[in-house]
């Protein structure tokens, strides 16, 4: 199968030497998203604001690989603060429906640029 490189300008561009999405056959792998603004690459204020950027960032490159949020089957979720968790839920909860995908959520030390959330995502075709 070949390996192919999702990129889209709805999207933060990369912070290192990685890509924001690979498609490999019916695949999409996404690299963790902050609540990074595509067009400014700063951070939202606040943890509901960076939980909503984040998917809006996650939404935008299963849509350049030909996909959507309800092709999503695994998400994980690093929040800088566990105390976070049920405000980051609420506005996850409003980006899936009935079927939500099975998801891990971990506390993390740091995450770049003193983000409060990142979350990454895999999708598969259908």
């Amino acid at each position: 199968m070949t390996k192919e490189v999702i990129t889209t300008e709805k999207a933060p561009k990369a912070l290192g030497p990685y890509s924001a999405g690979i498609k490999v056959g019916q695949f999409i792998y996404t690299a963790g998203q902050l609540g990074l603004d595509p067009v400014t690459n700063n951070l939202t204020e606040g943890i509901e604001a960076q939980t909503r950027q984040a998917l809006n960032n996650l939404s935008a490159i299963l849509e350049a690989a030909g996909g959507s949020m309800a092709n999503v089957v695994k998400t994980t979720v690093f929040l800088q603060n566990l105390n976070d968790f049920a405000a980051m839920n609420a506005v996850y909860a409003t980006f899936f429906g009935e079927k939500p995908p099975a998801r891990s959520t971990v506390q993390v030390a740091a995450l770049p640029k003193a983000g409060l959330v990142e979350i990454e995502a895999i999708a598969i075709l259908e």
